[in-house]
């Protein structure tokens, strides 16, 4: 039998001592905020904790040996010129090279960008055209294509590549060639002012619009970071190992990156998709306790599992990201009963988590964190809504909010409402208990007529059916009608769905402007994005040009 658990300070009393011990050494009061001195003293911490595994290959780095590589690191960038407020883009797989410029950035006050090494050229010109980097860290497969980008736009940023390929230079060769001889235990991080100095750029692109790049601060995820472990009571150490199911560029992988030498446990990453079978193969050997995953990658890892993967190695799920069905948090504790299931809601714009999620009412995101105010606003009238059960846009206010879309003033002030409010640009209502349950994306609404539509209501309904694994709801364009809504359907196997089925059970459970007027489309697999998020744009696309019933 398992005791709930409940929201607690123990994280808190835990990093007043140690940034308290930061700020001791080095006599600065805005180092409570430095990502990289405080990054830096918790591995001096615990020398032998094991802080990565690479399950891809089954490589593992301890604390102690990350410290040499990424203090070896930050004294390159010095070397090389690179000085606090420059950017760095990191480009590539989760293999167990990546952290070490990740880390010397923050020592050295250097900006990190990680960006999809699935773009394209045309899309790394826009990604560089507003980060600017200095440096970039790829793949040599990749690097032909930067090379181009930076030509057409007229950037001088030197690659470097984690591997060795022609005519480029490796991150061994780097280090080699701008590393000097001073002793590791005589690093020092960087001073700056880090209560405003920049830490990220992280893209927040999503499928809806151009990229744009959160400016996310060292103090905002010093705030932030510690909200998500506040239902756990032991410190360092409050969870065993952590599987990361993203790539570096989404906030889920950045918060383990920062958080796995901090709170002392074991990140657990590959360098490989995380296909099903992958995922079934890292739970299974290394038995990871934790783990942060969006609703469609969790549904494709929990297919027709039959035996194939143990789930009950996980003490926590946290599901975030998009939607989560209810049957889905059931589906999983019946395969896993003793594992805690949340939903949770997340933003790039606030550096973590809005809410304390509650166990007790798993269809909300949660209850209000200390850290933020929020609001809920009429999105017709922009007045405020204070009544329960009532829908409108979620706005929030805290330390932890971003500073705004890096070299995008147009986009930063279309953000924010008088007085610092962040328009999330999220449905959401609040209950009698204050809790808040977020309902859709506001740009993901659907425009039939005059009627909006929103496509995880319609989801939600047609999940009900038995048959089915997974579905996504998107439109197409009519001339007279605006949006036509499509059902796209991923059948579970053994199971004989029609469109007809699906077609009927929405008529039966929603009213007529929310009908499934642009038919129904049969797919193996719903798009995803590098996130595991449902691939908006994508869908939108591909529904185009497929056969609809």
């Amino acid at each position: 039998m398992t005791t709930e658990k409940r929201v607690k300070d123990a994280v808190h009393w835990f990093m007043a001592e140690l940034t308290s011990r930061v700020v001791a050494e080095t006599g600065i009061p805005s180092d409570r905020f430095h990502l990289g001195k405080i990054i830096l003293r918790s591995l001096k911490d615990y020398p032998d904790a094991v802080m990565q595994i690479v399950g891809s290959t089954g490589e593992s780095d301890t604390n102690a040996n990350i410290l040499g590589k990424s203090v070896k690191c930050a004294k390159c960038f010095r070397n090389f010129g690179l000085e606090p407020g420059d950017v760095i883009v990191l480009m590539a797989p989760n293999h167990g090279s990546l952290c070490v410029p990740f880390y010397a950035a923050l020592y050295t006050g250097v900006i990190i960008a990680a960006v999809d090494m699935t773009l394209g050229v045309k899309e790394l010109q826009g990604t560089f055209s507003v980060n600017q980097p200095k440096l970039i860290f790829c793949q040599s497969e990749k690097a032909p294509d930067i090379q181009v980008a930076l030509n057409e736009i007229d950037l001088n940023a030197t690659i470097v590549t984690f591997d060795k390929g022609d005519y480029l230079c490796s991150l061994k060769e780097f280090v080699d060639r701008y590393a000097d001889d001073v002793p590791i235990e005589e690093f020092k991080a960087t001073d700056f002012d880090a209560e405003n100095a920049a830490a990220f750029l992280i893209s927040t692109s999503g499928t809806t619009g151009l990229p744009k790049a959160a400016e996310v601060l060292h103090k905002n995820f010093i705030i932030s970071l510690p909200m998500i472990w506040s239902r756990f009571d032991t410190f360092p150490r409050p969870t065993e190992m952590v599987l990361v199911g993203s790539p570096l560029q989404w906030l889920t992988a950045i918060i383990h990156f920062l958080g796995s030498p901090i709170f002392k446990y074991t990140r657990l990453q590959s360098s490989l998709p995380l296909t099903q079978e992958h995922a079934h193969y890292l739970i299974n050997i290394y038995k990871p306790t934790y783990t942060i995953m969006s609703p469609t990658l969790i549904t494709t890892l929990i297919k027709e599992v039959n035996g194939k993967c143990d789930l009950s190695c996980f003490e926590t799920i946290f599901l975030g990201g998009s939607a989560v069905p209810l049957a889905l948090i059931d589906n999983i504790k019946k395969i896993s009963p003793n594992t805690e299931v949340l939903n949770i809601f997340g933003m790039s714009e606030i550096a973590g988590a809005a809410f304390h999620g509650d166990p007790a009412y798993p269809a909300a995101c949660g209850k209000p964190m200390t850290c933020f105010q929020y609001r809920i606003i009429d999105i017709t009238t922009q007045d405020d809504i204070y009544e329960p059960n009532v829908p409108g846009e979620l706005w929030i206010k805290g330390p932890s909010i971003f500073k705004g879309y890096y070299h995008n003033n147009a986009a930063t002030e279309e953000a924010f409402a008088e007085g610092g409010w962040l328009r999330t640009g999220d449905l959401f209502y609040r209950d009698e208990n204050w809790n808040f349950f977020f309902l859709e994306r506001i740009k993901l609404l659907l425009k039939y007529k005059s009627y909006q539509i929103s496509p995880v209501e319609v989801e939600n309904v047609i999940r009900q059916h038995p048959g089915i694994l997974d579905v996504a709801v998107t439109g197409i364009p009519d001339p007279e009608c605006g949006d036509l809504p499509v059902a796209c359907i991923v059948p579970r196997e053994g199971f004989d769905v029609t469109a007809e089925e699906i077609k009927d059970l929405v008529k039966e459970s929603l009213s007529d402007s929310k009908q499934l007027r642009g038919g129904v489309i049969f797919m193996n697999s719903i798009p995803m994005t590098a996130s595991t998020k449902v691939h908006r744009r994508k869908l939108k696309e591909i529904v185009q040009n497929l056969e609809r019933h």
